[in-house]
C-alpha cells in the first residue's frame, strides 16, 4: 500500500534491546493526506540504518509504501503500519526520489520558456 502527503510530526526515536540480546531501534512519523477531507496517518520506521538512510523531515512532501501488520497482546489489538520505502516528491521532477535508493535522483528538465511565435522550423 502507499500514501503521499506531507510529513506534520517527527516523533523521538525508540529504542531498546530485545531479549536475544540485540539491539533495535525505531521511529515514527505523522503523515497528512492532500485529500478534500485530509487523512493523517502514524508510521513507523524499524531500523537504525533505514531510518538514518531515509532521513525525513517536518514538512517534506512523501510517499509512503508500507505493510499493515495487527497483533494480540493481553486480549487487545495492536496494528501498526511499517514503511518499507519512501520517495520523495520532487516538485516540477516529474517523478518521485526514492529516499533509499541515491541512484534514483535525476535533476529536472531545464525550462527552456515558451516556444518563439516567430519560430519558422516546420515541425
Amino acid at each position: 500500500m502507499e500514501i503521499t502527503g506531507k510529513i506534520i510530526a517527527v516523533l523521538p526515536a525508540q529504542g531498546g534491546t530485545s531479549k536475544t540480546g540485540n539491539e533495535w531501534k525505531k521511529q515514527e512519523f505523522v503523515i497528512e493526506t492532500h485529500e478534500q477531507y485530509p487523512k493523517k496517518v502514524c508510521f513507523q520506521i524499524f531500523g537504525a540504518d533505514k531510518i538514518d538512510q531515509a532521513a525525513i523531515q517536518p514538512g517534506e512532501e512523501l510517499t509512503v509504501f508500507f505493510d499493515i501488520e495487527s497483533r494480540e497482546y493481553q486480549g487487545r489489538w495492536y496494528t501498526n503500519i511499517n514503511a518499507w520505502k519512501v520517495e520523495r516528491n520532487v516538485p516540477g521532477a516529474g517523478f518521485p526520489v526514492d529516499a533509499t535508493d541515491p541512484m534514483s535522483a535525476m535533476p529536472a528538465a531545464p525550462d527552456f520558456g515558451p516556444a518563439s511565435p516567430t519560430d519558422d522550423l516546420p515541425f
